[in-house]
């Protein structure tokens, strides 16, 4: 039996005597990106702190490959953390150092070595189209970069797991789509396993139904072309009430009659 990347299991979470989660159960494979829309305060993000233990649930377990991290303490969490990378919507890049030194900053607090250091935050930023402005500051740069740079910050450890907290809110569409493109390039080409948080879902449906081939050192993306068949390693989960009311394939969402799905696509 292939053992899932993350598992949560009747996760249960509360904030004071507002109920969040209610008993959420999910599995996510290796490779696999699994979306999560709905309404604001649905518990989108909760999710994605709890699976970073930045929170404990009130009752349930969580498996980060195979191992339950609930009761973990913070020294324990230290190498389930190294194998997650997280995007935050406000890129939280340190101000007062380059970008050199933001992406490498993991690395210099390990005391790694310089040359090493040097070629690993070069190819980060070379996956995300940065390498340029390796020693601009964030004031220098534009909300787009400071998101491509927190991208490549979050693998300089070359996480197997990548968190994305509304990764695009506040860009506009064109950066939105480079964004979504090196997302789409982690799950096809290096098989990276994901959570997209977002209420984007122009860009919830792009990651659904596009998909990234490597070919001789440069990767090439392509629009799914069968409205029957998900192409791309992608799925939907939505959240109503702080449950789990549809989780599946973008095409089986599109044509759901529940009527709330619908009123919120529509």
């Amino acid at each position: 039996m292939i053992e899932p990347a993350i598992e949560m299991k009747d996760v249960i979470k509360s904030y004071g005597d507002k109920v969040v989660l209610d008993g959420v159960s999910l599995r996510i494979f290796r490779g696999e990106t699994k979306i999560i829309i709905g309404t604001s305060g649905s518990g989108k993000s909760t999710i994605l702190k709890l699976i970073m233990a930045l929170e404990r649930p009130d009752e349930g377990k969580i498996m980060i490959d195979g191992k339950d991290i609930t009761g973990l303490s913070e020294s324990e969490l230290v190498p389930v953390r190294q194998k997650i990378g997280m995007i935050f919507q406000e890129s939280a890049l340190f101000d007062s150092m380059n970008v050199r030194e933001n992406v490498g900053y993991k690395l210099y607090e390990s005391n790694a070595d310089e040359d090493e250091i040097e070629t690993r935050v070069l190819q980060s930023l070379r996956f995300v189209g940065l390498e340029d402005a390796i020693e601009k500051f964030p004031s220098e740069l534009s909300g787009g970069m400071k998101r491509r740079v927190s991208i490549a910050r979050a693998l300089i450890n070359k996480p197997d797991i990548m968190l994305y907290d509304e990764p695009t809110a506040g860009l506009d569409p064109v950066t939105s789509k480079k964004i979504n493109e090196l997302i789409i390039a982690l799950r096809d080409t290096e098989n990276v396993t994901g959570i997209f948080v977002t209420h984007r879902l122009r860009d919830a449906f792009t990651l659904a139904t596009e998909y990234a081939v490597d070919g001789t050192g440069t990767v090439s993306f392509h629009q799914e072309s069968n409205d029957t068949l998900c192409i791309a390693n992608t799925r939907f989960i939505m959240l109503r009430d702080g449950k789990i009311i549809f989780e599946g394939p973008d095409e089986v969402l599109r044509r759901s009659e529940d009527p709330y799905i619908k009123k919120f696509l529509a």
